[in-house]
């Protein structure tokens, strides 16, 4: 699901909520809407507004947390490439064709995950190594050092590559956090219920009306905000890959 039809579908769901709140209140005699019915009403309407808000407020944290991480990932992504293309410039000329792999690599990897992503959101896919990440892995395993300088330089540039790997595999498993459709149906059936809960003892006044609007179109907005920050790699506040283009700009 995209952060916009999200944000269309509980917008649109709400306004129904209070549009039906609005119905009852015309056609349902006045005595069936005072007394304790009132009293009942408020106070469900309440719990669950509670409720609502607490999920809501979760969900934002949570969306915000996988956002930050993945962030994380692809910063780390790109400082471990320049470590790696540092110290196969110090192990000697003859690391050349690893780092033109590198540069290879790193700018295939700067199209590829944000491509993985909207791959995924039409249909499942797993994780596929590429033949340049190959090439790479064996170009490094294949150096023989000629003396203890490059022998120690090469466990660490096996080391840093292993890393790369390793972040590169958990961009790619931590991307799919979309939110359940089950949950946002549910928690979107909440909304439509406060919203009529609380227009049913209104009188449809234009500022009553407006406020609904304005009510309807912050807690959309939310729900816009969560979406977009569970897929990180797609959406208005995708992650840029200006650090990945920047760092093979600098590994040149």
């Amino acid at each position: 699901m995209s952060s916009t039809a999200a944000f269309l579908a509980s917008f649109v769901s709400i306004l129904v909520g209070a549009a039906i709140g609005m119905t009852l209140k015309r056609f349902l005699p006045a005595e069936v809407l005072e007394g304790g019915s009132k009293e009942a009403i408020r106070l469900g309407a309440g719990f669950l507004s509670t409720l609502a808000a607490l999920v809501i407020g979760l969900m934002i944290a949570s969306a915000k947390n996988s956002y930050d991480t993945q962030n994380t990932n692809i910063r780390q992504l790109g400082a471990n490439v320049v470590l790696v293309d540092q110290m196969l410039l110090k192990y000697g000329p003859e690391t050349k064709t690893a780092r033109a792999l590198l540069r290879e690599l790193i700018s295939t990897a700067a199209s590829r995950i944000w491509l993985e992503n909207a791959e995924r959101n039409r249909h499942e896919s797993t994780f596929v190594v590429s033949g340049t990440a190959d090439r790479f892995y064996n170009a490094v395993e294949g150096l023989t050092p000629a003396n203890g300088e490059q022998t120690s330089l090469k466990s660490r540039i096996v080391q840093a590559t292993t890393e790369i790997g390793r972040t590169r595999i958990l961009v790619f498993t931590q991307s799919d956090n979309a939110i359940p459709v089950p949950f946002f149906i549910v928690l979107t059936f909440w909304l439509v219920v406060i919203f009529a809960s609380f227009s049913v003892f209104a009188e449809p006044s234009p500022i009553v009306i407006a406020s609904i609007l304005v009510f309807a179109l912050s807690v959309s907005s939310a729900l816009f905000l969560i979406v977009d920050l569970s897929q990180p790699f797609d959406g208005l506040m995708q992650i840029s890959n200006h650090h990945l283009r920047m760092v093979l700009q600098q590994a040149e």
